[in-house]
C-alpha cells in the first residue's frame, strides 16, 4: 500500500472483513489454474544467492541511486529488511530491483514478518505491508511502473496495477477474485490513469504465521498468484501507458522488485523458472 500518493491504506479490520467476504464466496484451489500455467518448466535459477545482493539494485526513497544504506541486510541466507532500524523510528521506503528483465516464468519466494514497524506506520492500527512486483519499468521512484502481488497482513495476494492496466474476473457482490470457470462472475478492467493505482482483491487471504510461500506464474500479459498452495488471484491484459504513442501497450516483460514499506520482513528462497513455450498447434 502507498498511502501517501493514493487511497491504498486499509485498517486491519477492513482487511479481515474483505477476507471473510472472500471466504464466503470465493475459495479457489490450485486445480483451477489455467492450463497454460501448468506447462513443464525449465530448471530453476536462484535470483538470490543467500550471500549478497549480486543481481539486484537497491533504491531508497529520497536518496540518490547507489547511495550507501542498510535497509536490506543478509543474515543466515535470508534478506532481512530494516534489520538495524529501531522499532518505531522513521524509516524510508525502498526496494530491491533485479538487474535484468524477465518474461514467461514462475517466480517463487518465501517471506515472514518481523515484529518491528516504523514511522509513519508504527501505530497499533497500522498493518505490516510489503510486496513483490513484476514487469517493472522506469525504476528510481516510489513506486515504479509495474504490477504488484500485495504482501500485507490480511491482504496478501491482492493485485495492485501501479501506473498500469489489468483485467480480472471478480464476483459482483464482494469484488473478490472469482475463477472464470465458476458461474456468477464478471470481467473487470481497471487502470484508466497512467499515474494511478488500481486494486483487485484476492479470493481469500491464505497468509499464515511464520514463513509464507508465494508463487507467481507470469506469462506475457497474464499472471496467476498462488499463496501457500492456493490460487488467490489472476490478471490478464496487462498494459502500460506509452506516452510517445499516446496509448496503452501490452506489458509482457520487466524487472522484479521486492518492497521495503515500513515493516520488518524477511525474504528467502527466491527462484525463477522459465516457462516452457506454449504449443504452436
Amino acid at each position: 500500500m502507498k498511502t501517501y500518493c493514493s487511497p491504498r491504506f486499509f485498517t486491519l479490520a477492513q482487511g479481515i472483513r474483505a477476507a471473510l467476504l472472500g471466504a464466503i464466496g470465493s475459495l479457489v484451489m490450485p486445480g483451477q489454474m489455467a492450463a497454460a500455467d501448468a506447462l513443464p518448466l525449465a530448471a530453476p535459477v536462484a535470483l538470490f544467492n543467500g550471500r549478497n545482493l549480486d543481481g539486484w539494485n537497491v533504491y531508497v526513497q529520497n536518496q540518490p541511486a547507489g547511495a550507501k544504506q542498510d535497509i536490506f541486510q543478509i543474515s543466515d541466507g535470508v534478506i532481512h529488511v530494516y534489520k538495524n532500524a529501531p522499532d518505531g523510528s522513521p524509516q524510508p521506503f525502498g526496494y530491491l530491483l533485479t538487474s535484468e528483465e524477465h518474461s514467461d516464468y514462475q517466480l517463487t519466494l518465501e517471506y515472514k514478518w518481523g515484529v518491528k514497524k516504523f514511522a509513519p506506520r508504527a501505530d497499533a492500527d497500522s498493518v505490516r505491508d510489503a510486496g513483490v512486483c513484476y514487469h517493472v519499468r522506469a525504476p528510481d521512484e516510489i513506486w515504479p511502473i509495474g504490477v504488484e502481488c500485495q504482501i500485507q497482513e490480511g491482504d496478501t495476494g491482492d493485485v495492485w496495477a501501479i501506473h498500469t492496466q489489468a483485467t480480472s474476473h471478480i464476483h459482483p457482490d464482494n469484488m473478490n477474485y472469482w475463477p472464470p470457470d465458476k458461474p456468477g462472475g464478471v470481467e473487470a478492467t481497471k487502470g484508466d490513469n497512467p499515474r494511478g493505482y488500481q486494486r483487485f482483491l484476492r479470493s481469500y487471504c491464505y497468509e499464515k504465521e511464520g514463513w509464507n510461500r508465494i508463487v507467481l506464474i507470469v506469462r506475457g500479459d497474464t499472471a496467476t498468484y498462488v499463496i501457500n498452495g492456493h490460487v488467490a488471484n489472476r490478471v490478464t491484459g496487462l498494459k502500460y501507458w506509452d506516452a510517445s504513442a499516446s496509448q496503452w501497450q501490452p506489458l509482457t516483460k520487466g524487472k522484479i522488485l521486492l518492497q521495503a514499506e515500513g515493516a520488518e520482513i524477511f525474504y528467502r528462497n527466491i527462484t525463477l523458472q522459465p516457462l516452457a513455450p506454449l504449443p504452436t498447434s
